[in-house]
């Protein structure tokens, strides 16, 4: 998160500025180029602030755990270490433990994804995976499309190997084909190396927004007429509120899509278990990635889940969530609708964590975020997710982890301050200075 002191980003051969310090960082000069396109997420300066019990924070992604078994959890992880503790407390290889590559596989499927498991790549979260496919296929000044917003995990890889992001705005049916027609048109006049299209399909993080079945074979019969591969982000595919699956991008195109998943939002993100799947020349390079990154995933962990998917009825658990879900959504999309004032309106997700809210023109929402965080209520502000500064009318609430009624009352809170900021408006006009945002590096409060 920031405040009013927030660091702004350093840049070569520039120093960042420094909150109570007035030394250069010694090392400034040391630093490679590309670190000037890292920079601390928006929302992690005041993270802490926000985490306290009296602020209602709809701020961060992280999954309500309170469902889980987790009694049974922790009697299977000792009967783990017992049984098989000096095979999972070793090493193990860069490419996951097969049991769960091919459990990995039965999960897909649930989307129409036929996979072998020797095409999977398990990773320490999806996000290392996101990493890892913006490494082996850009370089600097290359262009990757994604959508407008998006995720800020994705913009902080992007900037870090010094890929140009080109945004393409979304309707309530996802993706917008025209736009992505228009914007690889464009980069090819432009003489611009389009390498992939990086896309959140299903209950969309940030804007909560999932793509039409109707347009998704248009997406990818687009992207394969202009050469560039699909790069699926899928960690909120299983969690539709209506029980409904949407087909997977890769289930329609295995040769051009790279397919991103999690059991960060179906089981428990603290293990951080995510995976790849790659046409198999590309897995051969993502598992040398994967052995220069981290040498090999957390075996432990892969047998924790491994385990879990084995024992556990992980359909009915992920059905759980959704009911979970679902209420939490019903709570703040009411809440929105009874407290916030004339002039803003929300999307509203049928699946996922995440409400995309755009308020009255004039109004700042990352000016506002201290001011909000005093009134005891946290949330994202949209500049984070938009690599050239767009953003700032909008917001994107969590419903995923505070209970209904700390969500009405963070709602209710919300829209106090917001209309605090309107009556300030209204009477000396727009006095906030728009702020340029831009790729962030992720963390968990923005996840």
């Amino acid at each position: 998160m920031t405040d009013s002191s927030e660091l702004e980003p350093g840049t070569a051969g520039a120093a960042p500025a420094q909150s109570g310090h007035h030394n250069l960082d010694p090392h400034l000069n040391r630093y490679a180029a590309r670190t000037a396109g890292m920079t601390a997420s928006e929302i992690r300066a005041l993270f802490a602030v926000a985490s306290r019990p009296e602020v209602v924070s709809l701020a961060g992604g992280m999954p309500n755990l309170a469902a889980l078994p987790l009694d049974t959890l922790s009697t299977q992880m000792a009967e783990l270490i017992a049984e098989d503790g000096l095979v999972a407390l070793q090493y193990g290889s860069a490419h996951g433990v097969p049991a769960l590559r091919e459990q990995i596989c039965e999960v897909m499927a649930m989307e129409g994804i036929s996979a072998h498991p020797d095409d999977v790549v398990v990773t320490v979260g999806s996000q290392m995976g996101l990493d890892m496919v913006t490494r082996l296929f850009c370089d600097p000044g290359d262009v990757v499309i994604a959508e407008g917003p998006s995720y800020v995990g994705a913009l902080g890889s992007f900037a870090a190997y010094q890929a140009q992001v080109v945004h393409v705005a979304m309707d309530e049916n996802g993706l917008d084909p025209a736009g992505l027609t228009e914007a690889l048109t464009q980069a090819g006049r432009q003489g611009k190396r389009v390498k992939f299209l990086y896309t959140i399909p299903n209950f969309h993080n940030p804007a909560g927004v999932t793509l039409a079945v109707n347009r998704r074979a248009e997406i990818l019969e687009i992207c394969a007429r202009h050469g560039v591969l699909v790069v699926e982000d899928n960690p909120y595919g299983l969690l539709g509120f209506d029980g409904q699956t949407y087909p997977a991008l890769r289930a329609s195109d295995p040769d051009n899509v790279v397919y991103l998943g999690s059991f960060s939002k179906t089981f428990a993100s603290g293990l951080r278990v995510g995976w790849v799947l790659a046409p198999h020349a590309v897995k051969e390079k993502l598992v040398l990635a994967a052995e220069s990154a981290t040498l090999c995933p957390p075996t432990l962990n892969q047998l924790v889940v491994s385990r879990y998917l084995a024992t556990h009825d992980w359909k009915g658990q992920i059905k759980t969530f959704r009911e979970n879900y679902r209420e939490r959504r019903d709570a703040i999309i009411g809440a929105l609708e009874q407290h916030m004032p004339a002039g803003c309106s929300w999307t509203k997700p049928d699946g996922g964590f995440y409400v995309w809210v755009t308020v009255p023109e004039g109004v700042d929402t990352k000016a506002m975020l201290p001011r909000a965080v005093t009134a005891r209520v946290a949330y994202a502000s949209g500049t984070g997710f938009y690599a050239d500064g767009f953003g700032s009318r909008q917001m994107r609430l969590s419903y995923c982890y505070p209970t209904p009624e700390r969500i009405r009352e963070g709602v209710r809170r919300l829209a106090s301050v917001l209309e605090s900021e309107m009556d300030l408006m209204r009477t000396f006009g727009n006095v906030t200075t728009r702020a340029v945002s831009g790729p962030q590096s992720p963390s968990p409060d923005t996840a």
